[in-house]
């Protein structure tokens, strides 16, 4: 257990001050319990993380390869060609 030090503007010690008056609980429990719902609601509105976004555009086996990549020198040139008309 560790201990803070947090400090409130007049309106957050207002609302804290109201909040333990309104349940009888602690100052420590009162900002317990709002961390615990902010670290909930915080779950809920995560981003998704890059792999889950990388598995969903996922094009499957081979994606957008022309060719096997033991083949790579000889298909860059012949798509460097095609793309410049040489």
């Amino acid at each position: 257990m560790s201990i803070r030090t947090v400090r409130l503007d007049d309106d957050a010690e207002s609302t804290l001050a109201a909040l333990r008056q309104r349940t009888g609980l602690s100052i420590s429990e009162v900002l317990k319990r709002g961390l615990r719902a902010y670290a909930a609601a915080e779950r809920e509105t995560t981003a998704e993380y890059p792999y889950e976004i990388y598995r969903r555009l996922d094009p499957g086996p081979g994606g957008a390869a022309i060719g096997p990549a033991s083949q790579a020198k000889a298909l860059v040139v012949e798509a460097v060609r095609k793309k410049h008309g040489r």
